[in-house]
């Protein structure tokens, strides 16, 4: 086998098969790593989302200072003025299956800074150029108690004022000229309670099947290897003039003999 193996063609199938098993290894490691990402993401959210409310001070002290990573999906509460003149809606937002908008709208805090809360979505309106209708945050100082996010990326898009692609926070320090906070408040309620947008639904923490995509793939890795090998194998034993092992003979029962 090994005289076969040496031959171009075959070192050829080979490398083949070593390839074969480096992709299907990698494709293992990318289905695990998305598996980690959203095992991670299931127990911050396990452990946060339903936990008992803290001040908003409390996880960021500094309205400059990014939202840590394990802090997100706590539970806030804040007290504030919401400034409804400097409402913006995010665009392309699903919910139930639908698009529309999320309602963002900065609550001024007592230290004179403002976190960005999203009171909720609203559908589409009949045409592109029509902003929908928004039911108006309540009136005086309110207390809002909801969940942190992070700042979303940039899409980049230019839209008409009033509107942003993402909920990308110094877009929306820019439009306003607020000092906001750097996370904002996914609504869960306000006190004193008024009419809102559609609550957002709860996050999804199904982390899906890549753990066993991941095992599959790996499971494969040696298969082109092991198939060049048992090819070669029968190469060698053809060339060499090896008898092939003889076949039993099939036994022959009495009531077939006579029935012949």
């Amino acid at each position: 086998m090994l005289a076969v193996l040496r031959r171009p063609r075959w070192i050829a199938y080979l490398v083949l098969g070593v390839l074969f098993g480096v992709l299907t290894f990698n494709l293992g490691q990318w289905q695990w790593h998305r598996y980690q990402d959203k095992a991670e993401r299931r127990d911050l959210i396990t452990a946060n989302y339903d936990a008992a409310p803290v001040p908003l001070g409390e996880v960021l002290p500094d309205a400059s200072a990014p939202l840590p990573h394990d802090d997100q999906w706590r539970r806030v509460t804040a007290t504030g003025t919401y400034l409804d003149h400097d409402q913006h809606l995010a665009r392309n937002r699903p919910h139930g299956g639908v698009f529309g908008y999320e309602v963002l709208v900065p609550l001024l805090l007592a230290d004179g800074s403002a976190v960005t809360v999203d009171r909720g979505w609203v559908p589409n309106a009949k045409t592109a150029s029509t902003l929908p209708e928004v039911p108006a945050p309540p009136p005086g100082e309110v207390t809002v108690t909801g969940w942190l996010r992070p700042s979303e990326p940039d899409l980049g898009h230019d839209l008409p004022a009033g509107q942003l692609s993402s909920i990308h926070l110094p877009s929306l320090a820019a439009a306003t000229g607020l000092d906001l906070v750097q996370a904002y408040v996914v609504l869960e309620s306000e006190d004193p309670p008024a009419g809102r947008p559609e609550a957002l639904e709860r996050p999804d923490v199904r982390v899906g099947s890549h753990l066993a995509y991941s095992l599959q793939w790996w499971l494969t890795v040696p298969l082109g290897v092991v198939l060049v090998l048992v090819m070669a194998h029968q190469t060698a034993r053809d060339e060499s003039g090896a008898p092939v092992r003889a076949r039993k003979p099939k036994k022959v029962r009495i009531w077939d003999e006579e029935d012949e």
